[in-house]
């Protein structure tokens, strides 16, 4: 597929945001382990800081896309929403955890005083985005928000995130009458969180492409592979794609067009979701797959196309990870020039140069291809 030959109408971007997003502060230590050696004179910030987000917002509004962005202001969600997609349980231990002054709920992952807080303006604030969309008042949306959460399952935190915001989207989706939604999730991890909560529905189509990374421990059992695949009603419409390290813009690409789009093409859905994570980009601190600018505009327009010819140009933006500080901005914003299909970068790279061989990479897109059509119905014909 070529996004290059299509034109459409430059609409604007919805954007959702809220500086109450910035509360949350997940301390300092050894990368994202909070920890002080107490031989070190500089102690990094947590990887997912405000920091992060500050960058994307002042690019969006002062960056050469601005012209192309409507700013909205988010809301924090209610609790019965969250109810859509998580457990009373986990919520009520969230709250407590809030209450008590803070938690690591799993490694890396800290509730502390304004977390929470931050964690129902991301989920509201996503809510209200693709409710945006639903009801008609928009075509293309953007949740930018933190903390992040494609690996909040149901029941429990992992990897640094709280509530699965695209989750919830999608449930309201659901919920609103669509009969079928897909998620295209292209942060450098596994989106396990995502892909649990619609694991066994067939009316959820998850496709992760992520850093063959594996399981990371008792918060994240999942390993990512291609053999979890769903249950029950929902076998088949987990689809995950583990990519070599550094896999780069080539690779990337190579795999949007031979496994994405035509998984899409026979799923048919009424609505698409794209979770997007800086954090696969050539700079990351938290990954390896090499993206550059260029990559992300390309995943962008596919995934503009995709909305355009399966759920009439809806499409709904939802941030994830993403932690170099200054390069995750423009990659955001080479994401979103893909999603306006703009006919020509606005903003030239500022740092990216990485020799690209795709070669390793073809050959595991073939042989993942050749096993979904071997073992997944509704894709044997692909």
């Amino acid at each position: 597929m070529d996004p290059s030959s299509s034109t459409f109408s430059h609409e604007l971007l919805h954007v959702f945001w809220h500086e109450g997003m910035l509360s949350h502060d997940a301390g300092t230590g050894i990368f994202d382990t909070g920890q002080d050696p107490g031989f070190l004179e500089v102690l990094e910030k947590h990887p997912e800081n405000a920091d992060r987000v500050k960058n994307m917002v002042s690019i969006l509004r002062k960056g050469p896309i601005s012209p192309y962005i409507s700013w909205h202001s988010g809301r924090p969600a209610q609790i019965s929403e969250l109810l859509s997609f998580h457990t009373s349980e986990y919520i009520s231990e969230l709250i407590q955890a809030d209450k008590e002054g803070g938690k690591e709920l799993c490694s890396g992952t800290f509730l502390n005083r304004g977390s929470w807080d931050a964690c129902l303006l991301a989920a509201g604030t996503t809510l209200q985005a693709m409710k945006y969309v639903l009801d008609g008042h928009g075509k293309l949306a953007y949740a930018l928000v933190r903390p992040p959460g494609h690996h909040a399952q149901p029941s429990c935190a992992d990897g640094y995130c709280f509530l699965n915001n695209a989750g919830l989207a999608v449930q309201l989706a659901l919920d609103s009458g669509c009969q079928k939604v897909v998620v295209i999730d292209i942060d450098v991890h596994y989106g396990n969180g995502t892909a649990e909560g619609f694991y066994r529905s067939n009316k959820v189509l998850t496709i992760s492409l992520h850093m063959n990374h594996g399981s990371w421990g008792p918060s994240h059992p999942q390993s990512g592979d291609i053999d979890e695949a769903g249950e029950g009603d929902g076998f088949g419409y987990n689809l995950n794609i583990p990519l070599p390290n550094g896999t780069g813009d080539e690779g990337y690409v190579y795999s949007m067009n031979k496994l994405v789009v035509p998984a899409i093409q026979e799923f048919k859905p009424g609505f698409v979701i794209l979770v997007v994570g800086q954090d696969s980009s050539a700079f990351d601190p938290n990954g390896r797959q090499c993206l550059t600018m260029a990559g992300y505009r390309l995943i962008g327009q596919l995934s503009r196309l995709l909305s355009d010819q399966h759920s009439n140009g809806r499409l709904l933006v939802v941030q994830e990870g993403g932690y170099h500080v200054t390069y995750s901005a423009y990659c955001l914003h080479a994401t979103l020039e893909g999603v306006l299909n703009l006919p020509d970068p606005l903003l030239a790279d500022p740092i990216a140069y990485y020799p690209e061989d795709k070669g390793f990479t073809v050959e595991v897109v073939n042989s993942i291809k050749q096993h979904w059509k071997d073992n997944i119905p509704f894709l044997k014909e692909i």
